[in-house]
């Protein structure tokens, strides 16, 4: 955990001093690049888990419902952010 930490800080910092556009796209590659191998690693270890796969039509809907619920709170809060903070109420 404190590995993390320390890595998150290190990256604010040297982020915070990288100006060049470049270097900034290459990152945002990167990172999407990352995200597919540790995608399909995870892929990977759910389909070798056989507890995963005998219960995967219960897992699926659980899971289902999981993401449902996180959605529609994630964009009742950002509804709410937004008419707290950032809707111009000049009009």
């Amino acid at each position: 955990m404190v590995t993390g930490i320390v890595l998150l800080i290190v990256g604010i910092t040297i982020g915070f001093f990288i100006t060049n556009t470049k270097m900034i796209h290459l990152v945002g590659k990167l990172i999407d690049i990352t995200i597919f191998i540790l995608l399909f690693f995870l892929g990977i270890s759910v389909g070798v888990n056989d507890k995963i796969i005998s219960n995967f039509d219960s897992i699926g809907l659980q899971a289902f419902l999981v993401t449902l619920a996180a959605t529609v709170g994630s964009i009742a809060v950002s509804v709410l952010v937004y008419h707290l903070f950032f809707k111009n109420t000049d009009k």
